[in-house]
């Protein structure tokens, strides 16, 4: 069930050395990790620890939890383990916000920079600036289309989307011309381009072959969770108010999409997609609101990117090439980007457990009156 290209974005060309790759990126354990977030603080990820300095701009906290509940400290703790001085910082999804704290990094003095950009363009741009200093950026999470970043650390995007469609034709089952609405990313997220893509290759022949009819599919701008919302309760009341299965691109759309469904009494009776694996998500996967989520071992990713940067600031292009052992293309700047692609999770309300398990999550974050049972039921405590 690999993720397949359909012909847009960047896509795998090919990987190597997969195995060694795993035993490099082991898992050490997660520590604190609520995805409920603290907000930015204004000396970064935390005092100067003295070693070489990396800057890191991570791109908003409206539509998930993850960049600061996740991300943030996972690549704090991952870039210290390397021996370097992490300048965290969030751009809260501000395109001129996020220059601005580039140039900053720029002239204090950065030996590398990793990026989660808003869009392409604008990390275009601070990859550009930061390249014209002699800085190398790894792109992270995002690939920035068109862009001059060395290296790219993220998740197989398209088998996200896979795993996503796979998830709403399980949930849906055997029902004929089973109704489906899709709230999709950001247009200016290459991410979203790939998760559509890649539950296309589920969806597309379902729907071609009428098992399952598409009402409207929809991306919503900056992955605003309330415009998401608002656009997925027009779609419904002109469908007449029916659905049976809605493709929600991550949990902080679910929400906004099962709080509507709960508003005409559909809560639980129609089938949610998700990712990112939040607390709210997995609360609502107990609940019977949202069918699945997928889980990204965002520790993985933080710690690709450390070892990536590590090496570079060290100059070490050998070892840098030794973590990224797979190519993405990105079709845009007809070049080849050494890449990290890692493996995600599909969650289901039997498997909410592999994500507390792993400390991403605590129990007590997902387990209140409302779940407690379905906790009890799965050993969640």
């Amino acid at each position: 069930m690999g993720a397949r290209n359909t012909g847009r974005g960047p896509r795998l060309r090919r990987a190597v050395a997969a195995a060694g790759l795993g035993l490099l990126l082991a898992v050490a354990g997660c520590g604190q990790n609520s995805a409920g977030g603290g907000g930015e603080s204004a000396g970064g990820s935390g005092d100067s620890g003295g070693g070489v300095k990396v800057g890191v701009i991570l791109p908003e906290t409206d539509s998930s939890a993850r960049w600061e509940g996740f991300d943030k400290p996972m690549l704090d703790k991952a870039l210290r383990a390397e021996g370097m001085d992490p300048d965290i910082q969030n751009a809260q999804g501000d395109e001129q916000k996020f220059s601005t704290l580039a140039d900053g990094m720029i002239s204090s003095g950065v030996k590398v920079m990793i990026i989660a950009s808003i869009s392409s363009d604008g990390g275009t741009a601070v990859a550009q600036k930061a390249k014209a200093q002699g800085i190398p950026v790894i792109d992270y999470d995002r690939l920035n289309l068109g862009g001059v970043s060395d290296y790219y650390v993220s998740f197989d995007n398209e088998k996200v989307g896979a795993l996503q469609g796979e998830g709403l034709v399980q949930g849906i089952g055997d029902k004929p011309g089973a109704q489906v609405i899709e709230i999709e990313g950001a247009p200016t997220d290459n991410n979203a381009t790939l998760f559509y893509n890649g539950q296309q290759t589920v969806l597309k022949p379902k729907y071609e072959s009428g098992a399952l009819k598409l009402v409207q599919s929809q991306k919503i701008d900056k992955w605003d969770n309330q415009v998401g919302g608002t656009t997925f309760e027009q779609i419904l009341t002109g469908n007449g108010g029916k659905v049976d299965g809605v493709v929600a691109a991550n949990d902080g759309l679910a929400g906004a999409i099962v709080t509507v469904l709960a508003k005409y009494g559909l809560n639980g009776k129609v089938v949610v997609t998700g990712q990112d694996a939040t607390a709210d998500g997995l609360a609502a996967i107990l609940r019977g609101d949202q069918y699945m989520t997928v889980f990204k071992p965002i520790e993985q990713e933080a710690e690709a990117a450390a070892k990536l940067a590590g090496a570079l600031a060290k100059g070490d292009t050998a070892a840098a090439d030794g973590v990224a052992t797979q190519t993405v293309e990105d079709p845009k700047g007809n070049r080849d980007v050494k890449s990290v692609l890692l493996e995600p999770q599909l969650i289901t309300k039997d498997s909410v457990k592999k994500v507390t398990d792993a400390g991403y999550v605590k129990a007590s974050e997902i387990c209140n009156a409302e779940t407690q049972a379905a906790c009890g039921q799965l050993g969640i405590k």
